[in-house]
């Protein structure tokens, strides 16, 4: 009988086998293979669930520039009425700085500190009968 899976001293039997191997379990390999790229492709670092992360990480920066180009707007507004429009400088000084018209005198008042904290008792709703 000539088996030509004898193991021969050229190693052939253990290549031999090796591609029976193969040929037998290719489609496994396959599988596994097709399953091992899937997880990658919705867990790997460039991944749909990391891809889902960075839009909308992507969406809240978009919001904050809007956001701040708003606020960009409302200061660039205010500085133009600052450079030309004097009872805006009048109200900043007034306000901010505390100053006043020759002849105008400042009053504060200050909440006092009892009354802020401690509002006065509300009385009840239905006073109690008196015997």
């Amino acid at each position: 009988m000539n088996d030509t899976r004898t193991n021969t001293p050229d190693g052939g039997g253990f290549f031999e086998q090796l591609g029976d191997f193969f040929r037998r379990n290719v489609h496994w390999f396959l599988v596994t293979g097709f399953a091992l790229l899937l997880l990658q492709d919705v867990f790997g670092t460039h991944g749909v669930l990391a891809m889902r992360r960075s839009e909308k990480e992507a969406q809240e920066i978009q919001r904050n520039i809007k956001l701040l180009d708003d606020e960009n707007q409302q200061l660039q507004e205010k500085v133009k009425s600052l450079k030309s429009d004097p009872s805006a400088i009048e109200k900043i000084a007034r306000e901010e700085n505390r100053l006043a018209r020759p002849g105008e005198y400042i009053f504060e008042v200050q909440p006092r500190s009892s009354d802020a904290a401690h509002p006065a008792p509300q009385p009840p709703l239905n006073p109690p009968n008196k015997p």
